[in-house]
């Protein structure tokens, strides 16, 4: 299993209007791709120098070229409409993480 991984620092005066985006529009839009099978949004607790709040959300697919396909089908459309609805109030970057093991408790 892959994990894209998009960690986000937003500013505290686009906060709310970026939250009720990535629950409401952008996560479920994401999913509905067909090329995810999960997201789990998070909190990072860090306090971040340059303010803001931080968060990660973690997609869940089978395959690196699965990701492959999301990236060149659909990531750059998801990417500007972010980008043009926050601007500079939103910094993000990503991570790709192969799951090894999964262990409970």
């Amino acid at each position: 299993m892959i994990i894209y991984n998009v960690t986000t620092n937003i500013h505290e005066s686009v906060h709310d209007q970026w939250m009720i985006w990535m629950q409401h529009k952008h996560i479920p839009e994401i999913l509905a791709t067909g090329l995810f099978s999960s997201a789990r949004l998070v909190r990072v607790l860090v306090e971040e120098e340059m303010g803001g709040v931080t968060y990660s959300v973690q997609y869940e697919t089978e395959s690196k070229e699965t990701l492959q396909r999301y990236y060149q089908e659909h990531a750059p459309s998801f990417r500007e409409e972010g980008a043009r609805l926050f601007g500079d109030k939103m910094l993000a970057f990503r991570t790709e993480l192969e799951l090894i093991g999964d262990y409970k408790y």
